[in-house]
This record gives structure tokens, C-alpha cells and sequence, in this order.
């Protein structure tokens, strides 16, 4: 994980420990607005279905923005760096593929927060969901089509 200063920044005390829960966050490069294709969205969400069906995090609730997403997981296996470095790198690979071009989705660095299992978590997913309502890019999360928790 190279890049700025400020994604060292990002790393400075991240300690990753399994079966704890974390809220993830990455920015596209530039914060460019790129991923509100939803074919590029769906190229996301298969990363992160993929993280789960082989054993390294269960999703919790997510919501894939133009801009960005918020990944609410439970670390199962490896470590915060590999999770998101494998995410964000193989959606990468899709979208230049499906592009037929080369691209830099994403920014270097992601943004993490450890939860305690005490916290309302289904509170947090409903806030992490509600994203699209938010920023006005939709009336109604059902006619939002990048997102999913478990509790709703």
C-alpha cells in the first residue's frame, strides 16, 4: 500500500484482529464520481460477496457510492490491509477490463474503524445504507441498487 502521505497516515497504529468488526471506507481516485456506473458498482459488490465466499470477512452491510464505499465486515481471516489491498485491486482489474482501458479507481489507503460488539450495529448498517438518501441520489434506498445489509 503505497502512495501519499496521508494514506501512511492512515496506516499509523491499525491493528487488524479477527472476529472484530470494522467499518471500512476507500475513495475513488480523485473522488472522481466513476462507480456510478452500475456495472462498475456490481464489479465492487462481486469483490466484496468474494471476500466472504472465501472466508476472509463477512459482510455486515455495504453501500457502493459513486465516489466511494462503506464496508461494515467482521474480519475473519488475514489482516485489514490484505482484505481491502485484494478488493480494491481485483475491482480495479474488472473495471479496466470491462472499460477496455487502463484506470486508476481507487485511491491509495482506506479508512477503518473497529467496532465493539456492544455498539448498535444495526444502527450503524441503516446509517452505512442510507448513504444514497443522504446524498440526494435517490427518494427511496429501495430504488438504490448498491447496497445490502444483513438486518434489513
Amino acid at each position: 500500500m503505497s502512495g501519499s502521505p496521508a494514506s501512511h497516515r492512515l496506516r499509523v497504529g491499525r491493528y487488524a484482529e479477527s472476529n472484530r468488526i470494522y467499518l471500512l471506507t476507500a475513495n475513488t481516485f480523485g473522488r472522481e464520481p466513476i462507480v456510478r456506473d452500475f456495472i462498475l458498482g456490481r464489479m465492487v459488490v462481486h469483490q466484496f460477496r468474494k471476500a466472504q465466499d472465501q472466508g476472509f470477512a463477512k459482510s455486515l452491510a455495504w453501500v457502493v457510492m459513486p465516489d466511494h464505499f462503506h464496508w461494515l465486515v467482521e474480519l475473519r481471516r488475514g489482516s485489514l490491509s490484505g482484505l481491502m489491498q485484494k478488493t480494491k485491486s481485483l475491482s480495479t482489474k474488472a473495471a479496466n477490463s470491462c472499460l477496455d482501458r487502463k484506470i486508476n479507481l481507487w485511491q491509495p489507503g482506506f479508512h477503518d474503524r473497529a467496532l465493539r460488539r456492544e455498539e448498535d450495529l444495526v444502527k450503524l448498517a441503516r446509517h452505512v445504507v442510507a448513504n444514497p438518501l443522504r446524498a440526494g441520489l435517490v427518494e427511496r434506498l429501495g430504488d438504490y441498487p448498491l447496497w445490502d445489509a444483513i438486518w434489513v
